[in-house]
């Protein structure tokens, strides 16, 4: 939420998570892209609101794993797994594969739901590599084994200031930002 309220700050509408809304609602993710999961979650909480209700859906895409996890990163190995074991199954199964085959993105789709029924779509990415082993601690879920050969680290060993900038949240948030703007002012 910190880095939503931060991006879209001068859009100059109060932005509000579920939490802090005080909405509690069961959504099915039944979609096959992270794009159709961003789009069930804001539709289903416009539909209960009224509002203006951006839902993202991001996740992990390995090439030599055929796109693995992808839209089930979260659930990976089931609901409740820690991302400790997540990240040392990813590990132990591209053990023996070469740097040029451990392609892999970050994807966020983002969906706004608007109230007249318009539905708003983004996408970040962000391209790298799956690292040998698990390093840094400024990361969360996958971030410890994401490697950028650019930077010679993990996702999880940038600073928090250079992760924004660089994430496929913060790009799909930023591009959100430019459609909103244009949606909501321009028209």
């Amino acid at each position: 939420m910190k880095e939503i309220r931060m991006i879209l700050a001068d859009l100059g509408v109060p932005i509000q998570s579920l939490k802090d809304a005080g909405i509690h609602a069961t959504i099915h993710e039944d979609g096959q892209t992270f794009e159709e999961n961003a789009k069930i979650k804001a539709e289903t909480i416009r539909d209960l609101t009224g509002s203006i209700v951006l839902a993202d859906d991001s996740g992990l895409e390995i090439d030599y794993l055929n796109g693995e996890p992808g839209i089930y990163s979260a659930r990976y190995l089931g609901e409740d797994t820690s991302y400790d074991i997540k990240n040392n199954n990813l590990l132990q199964r591209l053990s023996g594969v070469p740097d040029e085959k451990r392609t892999a993105r970050f994807v966020c789709a983002i969906c706004a739901a608007l109230p007249d029924g318009r539905l708003l779509t983004t996408r970040g990415t962000i391209e790298g590599i799956i690292g040998h082993k698990i390093q840094g601690e400024n990361g969360f879920g996958y971030d410890p084994i994401f490697w950028l050969p650019q930077y010679q680290c993990t996702t999880a060993e940038l600073p928090p200031e250079t992760k924004n900038e660089l994430s496929h949240r913060g790009k799909a948030l930023r591009a959100m930002k430019e459609q909103l703007y244009a949606a909501l002012w321009e028209a």
